[in-house]
């Protein structure tokens, strides 16, 4: 994931959203989702964007809960959670502005 701002990214990730951070020679570069290592670089080549390419999607058991929980800890919501089809989608802006997308299955009914 492109990053202006290695410290503020991590920062973000870290304290905002509560992720554990991933090392590389003893070194931060980004955090841990689950056994997903994500990399935060800072990289003239790959600047943040929030634009589809590159596009990081979580899947979440609730994404209207996941929506909730982010705005209570002050995360911009770019795309609040709709249907599409029979998935719940919405989006959140990192420090970056970089834009991540969240998921979720409908209930079984």
């Amino acid at each position: 994931m492109g990053v202006g701002d290695q410290e503020r990214a991590l920062r973000f990730y870290t304290v905002t959203l509560s992720l554990p951070l991933a090392y590389e020679d003893g070194q931060p570069v980004g955090v841990r989702l689950g056994p997903t290592l994500l990399f935060l670089k800072a990289d003239r080549h790959a600047p943040p964007s929030a634009l589809l390419n590159p596009r990081v999607t979580l899947q979440t058991a609730d994404a209207l809960a996941m929506e909730a929980a982010l705005r209570a800890r002050g995360v911009v919501i770019a795309d609040p959670v709709k249907a599409y089809g029979q998935a719940l989608v919405g989006s959140f802006l990192d420090s970056e502005g970089n834009k991540l997308w969240f998921c979720s299955e409908p209930e079984a009914g």
